[in-house]
Parts: structure tokens; C-alpha cells; sequence
């Protein structure tokens, strides 16, 4: 625990010093000019979303810095961050002579005895903000494996997209863990991949000899598209930009129910829609709650992939007003219980109530859709499990304010 924190105090002052700009922990370590990794034989998990400020991929920064990079690794979506959600992704080779291993095929754990080759394995992906999508599955199993190996772990730190959103949702419940919930984390989560580290070493791997590189200049009060100059760089096929990032949680549990989640459109998760549907009448039922911060527009679309593939879909696309007030979790809330009460036979609840359930982390979420609890129930029960994270888990481990 004391090492933990002392590696959070050590960096931290080095935030303190406010700079405009946003460097990632890529960039610091150009600076430096990979000193940190001087002697060391290294892997890297990666893909196309690790580049510099300048637009460098990682992997060409530390060759070009005279770093032995042994392999990288590659997580779901693949190394070209370009193949669809739950695809297995194979190995590649880059930069003629490096192998690129997959951990999204026949495991999602680094292979042990690959680990003994290097000294240090380094950690560079975009998350963005929402528990279930998996990049922070595979940092937990790489640290795991890590600690097993004997090796050091370095996390590259990258801004958490949508940070100004509040924590929300409900915790994973024992037994309920999996790839799209292996860290007991709000479902948004509000945190960087560096602190979540951070996180995971005080509470599961004590042994691990962790090492965070952390950014320079970021603020928990700014969305990532907010600073001067960065670029955000979309790290899996249908997470195109901030916008989308952002609305994600609010439409992503629509994946484990009969409803398109706008996969194979010009527009996944920002809208939603299906052939019964009947989109003026959902509109309507939801105007009730009175959101702050989002619209919904009707729409009709035709997906090229995924549910409803060459179908007419009907169904609301969601226009962020404010996303300073947004809440994703509560717009989440609304568009099942009403899609639930409207459409109960259609949308499936229960057909893929295990695949459900590991998204929320609980089955406390859907079965209170599936009773019409009172809006304000569930959030507050969301709240309550929220708020005992807090307090078990104070902000030591924020490395920026």
C-alpha cells in the first residue's frame, strides 16, 4: 500500500505545475528519451490509438530511442484497432520483424513464458471512461500476469475522455465478474488506466513492482477534446470521437437486448432503434423525466451489420445539449424501463439476461427494469453502491485534481 501511494505522491507534484498543454505518458517518455526503459528488454501492449501528441505510434518512439522491444501486444479490436466487438483477433507482425501477440483470442492473458523473455512489459490504451469496454480487463490480466512473471508493469497514462462525468451505476457484484467487468468500478468510472493501476496494486497485487508514467497538464475538469491541440484518436471501430464516447454509456446495455444499438450505421450508440419500435411514442414517454443535457431526435435507419442487418429499424438518436450536466447512467435508466414497458415481448429482457448482468456487474439493474421499480429507486440504489466505492476507496489513488 505504502509503495502505491508513494508512486502517486512522486508524480503528482510533477502535475502541479499547470501547462496548457496535454502530454500523454508516451510523451514524457520521449522526453526523457525512453531513459526509464534504458538496458531493459520490453513488450508493449498497444494498438493504433498509442501515438504521441505528434502522432507517432509508441512502438516507433522507443525503437527509434534505441529501446529492445521484444513484441507488442494487441487487445480486443486488434493492433489496427478496426475489427467489430468480440471478434477474435490473430497475430501480426509490424515494423517487419515484430511480433504482435494477440490477447483477445484463444486467451486474454499474457502467455507467462513469453513474460520471461522481457524485463518490463509497458501499457499504452485509450480507454474511454465506461467499465465494460475491455482495455482495462486487459491491463488487470496483464498486471496478474506480470506479478507472476516476476517482471515490471509500466502504465503509460492517457486521459480518461469523458472524466467530468460523475461516477454512476452500479458496482460488480461477487460472482458476477468477467472481461466487461473484471474491475469493481463504478460502471463510469471517472478514472484514468494510471489510477485505476494504482487501484489494482494496493488491493490485488501488492508483489507487483508497478511504474506509472503520468500526463502532464490534465485536469479532471475537461473533456479530452477540450485541449488545445490533442488530438483523440479513436481506439475501437464504433468509438469514433468524444461525442460518442461520452453517449456510450447511456446506450451500450442495449447490446445484450433485441433493440439495435446502431452498430452498422453511420451513428453506433449515438442511436438506437429497431422494427417495432414505434419512435414518436417512445419520444413521448420520455419526456417525462425531464433530462438536463440530451434530446432525442426520431430517426429510421437501415444497419449494414450487427441486428437488423438490410431492416428498417425505427427508434431515437441522442443529441448531448450539455454534456457538463449529461448523465449517461440516468438516460440509461429511462430508455429501459420505457422500452421495457412499452415493448416488453420485443426487447428480450431475459433472453441475454447473463450477458445483461455482466455489463451492469449485477442482476439488481435489470431485474428492477423488468419490475417497473420507480425511476428514482434505481438510481439511488446505483448511488448507494457508489458512494460505499467512495468511501472504501477515497480519491489517494487521483493523481491529478
Amino acid at each position: 500500500m505504502q509503495a502505491a501511494l508513494a508512486l502517486a505522491a512522486l508524480f503528482f507534484f510533477v502535475h502541479s505545475a499547470s501547462a496548457e498543454q496535454l502530454l500523454c505518458g508516451i510523451d514524457r517518455l520521449e522526453t526523457s528519451g525512453c531513459r526509464e526503459l534504458s538496458g531493459l528488454r520490453v513488450g508493449l501492449i498497444t494498438n493504433s490509438a498509442g501515438v504521441s501528441r505528434g502522432g507517432e505510434a509508441d512502438y516507433a518512439i522507443l525503437l527509434r530511442n534505441g529501446v529492445n522491444v521484444k513484441f507488442l501486444m494487441a487487445p480486443e479490436h486488434g493492433f489496427s484497432a478496426d475489427i467489430e466487438a468480440g471478434k477474435k483477433v490473430g497475430s501480426s507482425v509490424v515494423a517487419d520483424t515484430i511480433p504482435v501477440f494477440s490477447l483477445y483470442g484463444t486467451t486474454k492473458k499474457p502467455d507467462i513464458r513469453q513474460l520471461r523473455q522481457i524485463d518490463l512489459l509497458l501499457f499504452d490504451l485509450q480507454d474511454v471512461g465506461t467499465r465494460c469496454y475491455t482495455y482495462i480487463s486487459t491491463m488487470k490480466n496483464a498486471m496478474e500476469a506480470c506479478e507472476e512473471a516476476g517482471i515490471a508493469f509500466m502504465v503509460l497514462d492517457r486521459p480518461n475522455p469523458v472524466v467530468p462525468l460523475p461516477q454512476e451505476g452500479f458496482m460488480v457484484t461477487s460472482g458476477y465478474e468477467s472481461f466487461v467487468g473484471a474491475v469493481n468500478i463504478p460502471f463510469v468510472h471517472s478514472m484514468t488506466v494510471g489510477e485505476i493501476a494504482l487501484m489494482l496494486k494496493e488491493l490485488l497485487y501488492r508483489k507487483l513492482d508497478l511504474r506509472v508514467i503520468p500526463m502532464l497538464g490534465y485536469r479532471r475538469d475537461r473533456f479530452v477534446d477540450e485541449y488545445p491541440g490533442f488530438s483523440f484518436k479513436s481506439p475501437s471501430p464504433n468509438i469514433r470521437n468524444v461525442e460518442t464516447a461520452i453517449i456510450y454509456p447511456a446506450t451500450v446495455f442495449l447490446e445484450a437486448t433485441m433493440v439495435s444499438e446502431g452498430r452498422g450505421t453511420d451513428a453506433p450508440f449515438m442511436q438506437f432503434g429497431a422494427p417495432f419500435i414505434k419512435s414518436q411514442e417512445l419520444a413521448a414517454a420520455l419526456q417525462k423525466y425531464e433530462f438536463s443535457g440530451v434530446s432525442f431526435d426520431t430517426v429510421e435507419f437501415q444497419p449494414r451489420s450487427g441486428k437488423f442487418s438490410g431492416e428498417r429499424c425505427h427508434g431515437l438518436k441522442l443529441v448531448v445539449t450539455d454534456r457538463k450536466v449529461f448523465s449517461p447512467f440516468r438516460t440509461a435508466t429511462a430508455l429501459l424501463l420505457e422500452l421495457q414497458r412499452l415493448y416488453p415481448a420485443d426487447i428480450a429482457l431475459d433472453k441475454h439476461g447473463e450477458f445483461f448482468d455482466r455489463l451492469a456487474g449485477s442482476p439488481l439493474f435489470r431485474e428492477m427494469i423488468k419490475k417497473q421499480q420507480p425511476f428514482d429507486n434505481i438510481i439511488e440504489a446505483g448511488n448507494c453502491q457508489v458512494e460505499e466505492f467512495r468511501r472504501s476507496h477515497p480519491e489517494r489513488f487521483f493523481l491529478y485534481q
